[in-house]
């Protein structure tokens, strides 16, 4: 599963430089997590980083994003091979 910023972010520059995967950038408005980067820190830490650091509690589970566990391993071997880390 991605992971997602809701709306209630309030720009705080505190998961930016925690993601592994340098999956968080600022968007248009808030910060905004590329779904093909996140790997909920799978690879790297038992829980993901960003979620821990968050102050107001706005990153979630993307519904539209579910991945289990297997997928998400294969996500960040996929992109540890490719050199997209």
């Amino acid at each position: 599963m991605a992971l997602k910023i809701l709306e209630g972010c309030t720009n705080c520059d505190m998961c930016e430089p925690e993601c592994p995967n340098q999956a968080i950038y600022y968007g248009e408005k808030i910060y905004e997590i590329n779904p093909d980067l996140c790997t909920e820190c799978v690879g790297y830490y038992d829980t993901p980083t960003c979620v821990s650091v968050c102050p107001v509690d706005c990153i979630i589970t993307d519904p539209n994003r579910v991945e289990d566990q297997d997928t998400l391993l294969k996500k960040f071997e996929h992109l540890v091979l490719t050199d997209k880390i």
